[in-house]
């Protein structure tokens, strides 16, 4: 939904690898579509560097971890409990025998219709690898999705693999 993000944020994670030529780098699982296209350019550049992926962390309540919670007003931060909400509603669904990704995704936009607040920037179901988009789950399949608030942008996701 930003177009050349990705761009920006390579470019940039390239001139640090240049610079500080680094042996490991650890990023979130929470940007999981970011930690993808980062070891696909240290795969295709041949950048001698380990990529990490440190586990998506949540509160107690299932909220992500993120720095921009704190910018929620408290009724925001109640609605952006859908996000997670949603998930677990594809994976269950996903779990239940389901694996049409417009199924899926009409199962998550029912539990986000109950959060008015939170308004959908996107609800992607891609390959784990390729971040190819997909119609049906059969490999492991990321679901991205982003969520914007009045206050603050929110990202979630999860990867369904049996």
């Amino acid at each position: 939904s930003r177009p050349g993000h990705f761009d920006g944020v390579l470019t940039v994670v390239a001139k640090l690898f240049l610079l500080c030529q680094p042996t490991v780098a650890v990023f979130g699982e929470k940007d999981a579509q970011q930690l993808r296209v980062i070891r696909r350019m240290v795969r295709d550049l041949n950048f001698p560097v380990a990529i990490m992926g440190g586990a998506l962390v949540r509160e107690s309540d299932g909220l992500a971890m993120s720095s921009r919670n704190k910018l929620l007003s408290p009724e925001e931060r109640s609605q952006a409990l859908g996000l997670h909400q949603a998930l677990l509603a594809i994976q269950a669904a996903w779990e239940a025998g389901e694996v049409r990704t417009d199924a899926l995704r009409a199962h998550a936009l029912k539990v986000l219709e109950r959060f008015p607040l939170a308004k959908l920037d996107y609800l992607e179901f891609v390959d784990d690898i390729s971040l190819d988009r997909v119609q049906e789950i059969s490999e492991p399949t990321l679901v991205a999705l982003a969520v914007h608030f009045p206050s603050a942008r929110l990202i979630d996701n999860l990867v369904l693999q049996r």
